[in-house]
């Protein structure tokens, strides 16, 4: 499913023209830093230190001067042209870099690093506000996946590649490294030809204004609170990931005692995490924002950093790679670093996500400049947390590595804490995927955003369950009081946001409370599951829905999503040969298919109407299974 992406015209050209710009932006970064280190400072007499800050400071600055600029132009112009463009830009510094390499000129070199620094932060924004023009809210998180991969395994070939042509002697390596950063900044034009059509969101006049538009941009995008815990929660992922490869090298030196080979291999394991970390959580996403897996992620790092800081130092000095491959520390370090990886893949690729469907359209790319300049702000802070821990504290690189592993750790359980409920949600989509072979259709017709309801046939005790680890949102639910105040499993449904009802006979006023707590949450806009026969049914056909529905959308006119499911009937949850829950399991893995229909709009559907649907849903989604038709998941 994923693969195909890449296939297409929508999103592979854009998704290659960004990896080769990321593999450009590193192959010219550790080219120059190598050839400053080992050229420039033995010929001149050069300080390293104060070249290599340089050299940090003047390609992180334009993020700075530039990002909100960036921001305006992607709003206001059409992004392809926009990538096309600045992709040019890119060729032409590539050329005169490779003049520069040819006659070492170093300061030129300097000075093309901040230029291929205003490059990127003027692609940076258009980078993810591009993709919610050509992909569909449920491809977002796929696109965002590939879109982490292809950067992170740039960051590590550009590396690598840098590496092995700074190894040439003479004029071969000057050649080969010319050669290799034009031809691929010229592919990388090639690649963006291909780009569609993304034309602006809005029109006016674009302006300049290095601090003041600065700072209006990173008000806008932290004005909106779920974008606001998008950006902080994305930055503090570059804050994590720029103080553990910035700190690599030095735990390769002084706790590995390896060679800059072994440098390479763990900076290859944390990205090749990352990109499996990216990768997992589309598979676990099943095409919907899981903001469960944030926690998830930080809770994996955290964990595993922590497991990192507690490993002892290998034996040796300047080991080779080929020796420590043979160690079995070395790949429990390299297994923990890629885990860490991992949880950030986990941990990014929601919020990624989140920022793009939570920012409005005429102003996403501004958001994603702020989120540009938070990130550069916050690797700045990694820079100097680094300074203080290591050199005006004097601790340990364990104690560094262990600090990072408990914020994780802390991040993680605070935001279980705050919000529970998207783990519990994730939990429930990996039991029933566990417990059945579940296919859905039709998920795309509840509405992205604003209050729905969903009225669903009811099969099972299990209904809920599916219905709500399926569906594209969070859903509430109602359920009989009773169940819900059950001590064993009460926590669960609180937690759930069970909506809980009870008859007027059992409880005077029961009722009239439920329904209530159901117009509350619709104003909030949320998303309302109710099975309208009222109980499961007792022969497994459709039963006649009750009138509560129609109190229901008396009170809140809102649009209505038809659902069915199939599949059920016969389940030990059914009431299918006695009554629930009272006969053993006598099938695992059961094929389930669940079918949303197209959405009623708000004031067109009376109860009869939205019995007929289901009903129909019910016999269409009976038959697909019979056939043994299997729809996407």
């Amino acid at each position: 499913m994923i693969p195909g992406l890449l296939t297409q015209r929508r999103f592979a050209p854009f998704f290659w023209t960004q990896a080769l710009g990321a593999f450009n932006d590193n192959l010219f970064k550790n080219v120059l830093l190598l050839l400053l280190t080992f050229v420039a400072v033995p010929r001149y007499g050069w300080d390293t230190g104060l070249l290599n800050n340089l050299a940090a400071g003047l390609f992180i600055l334009p993020f700075f001067l530039f990002s909100a600029w960036g921001g305006t132009l992607a709003d206001h112009l059409d992004k392809q042209r926009l990538v096309r463009r600045l992709k040019l830009l890119e060729l032409v510094t590539m050329m005169l870099a490779a003049v520069a390499v040819w006659f070492e000129l170093f300061g030129l070199l300097l000075a093309l690093l901040f230029m291929m620094g205003t490059q990127s932060a003027l692609f940076g924004p258009v980078k993810y506000a591009i993709l919610p023009q050509h992909l569909s809210a449920t491809e977002l998180v796929k696109g965002n996946a590939w879109v982490n991969l292809g950067t992170f395994v740039s960051i590590l070939l550009g590396t690598l590649l840098a590496g092995v042509l700074t190894s040439l002697d003479g004029v071969w390596e000057r050649a080969a490294i010319a050669g290799a950063l034009v031809v691929i900044a010229l592919v990388g034009v090639v690649a963006s030809l291909g780009i569609p059509s993304a034309p602006p969101s809005v029109t006016g006049r674009v302006r300049w204004q290095p601090f003041a538009g600065t700072w209006q941009v990173v008000r806008t995008g932290m004005r909106e609170r779920r974008v606001r815990a998008a950006l902080v929660g994305i930055s503090f992922f570059w804050f994590l990931g720029a103080s553990y490869l910035t700190q690599l090298p030095a735990w390769v030196r002084d706790v590995v005692h390896g060679s800059e080979g072994a440098v390479s291999f763990l900076l290859g394991a944390f990205a090749v995490g990352v990109g499996l970390g990216a990768l997992l959580c589309a598979r676990l996403s099943a095409g919907r924002l899981e903001l469960g897996l944030v926690p998830i992620g930080a809770l994996v790092i955290g964990v595993s950093g922590i497991e990192l800081a507690s490993q002892a130092s290998l034996p040796g000095e300047q080991l080779a790679l080929a020796s420590l491959l043979g160690m079995t520390e070395f790949w429990r370090m390299s297994t923990l670093l890629a885990l860490v990886g991992l949880g950030g893949g986990l941990y990014s690729v929601p919020l990624y996500t989140l920022m793009q469907v939570a920012s409005e359209a005429h102003r996403r790319a501004r958001v994603v400049a702020a989120n540009n300049i938070l990130n550069a702000l916050f690797m700045i802070v990694s820079a100097l947390f680094g300074i203080v821990i290591l050199s005006a504290l004097g601790l340990s690189l364990f104690t560094f590595f262990a600090v990072l592993g408990w914020l994780s750790l802390l991040v993680g359980v605070g935001l279980l804490i705050r919000n529970p409920r998207p783990a519990l949600r994730l939990l429930i989509f990996a039991l029933i995927q566990v417990l059945y072979r579940l296919r859905c259709r039709g998920r795309h017709h509840v509405p992205a955003t604003g209050p729905a309801l969903v009225v669903c046939n009811h099969v099972s005790f299990m209904d809920a369950l599916v219905l709500g680890g399926a569906c594209p949102r969070p859903l509430r639910f109602m359920m009989d009081r009773p169940i819900y105040e059950n001590p064993w499993i009460h926590w669960f449904f609180r937690i759930a946001g069970a909506i809980p009802v009870d008859s007027d006979r059992r409880d005077p006023g029961g009722v009239r409370r439920a329904l209530e707590e159901v117009s509350r949450a619709l104003r909030n806009g949320e998303v309302v599951m109710i099975f309208p026969e009222g109980r499961l049914t007792p022969d497994g056909e459709v039963q006649a829905f009750r009138r509560g529905l129609d109190l229901v959308l008396a009170r809140d006119p809102v649009p209505v999503v038809p659902a069915a499911l199939a599949g059920l009937w016969g389940s030990w949850t059914s009431n299918k040969d006695g009554k629930a829950l009272t006969k053993w399991p006598r099938r695992l893995r059961a094929r389930v298919l669940l079918v949303f229909g197209e959405p009623i709009p708000a004031g067109d559907s009376p109860r009869r109407v939205m019995e007929r649907r289901v009903r129909g849903l019910k016999r269409q989604a009976e038959l697909r299974l019979a056939k043994g038709l299997r729809g996407p998941v």
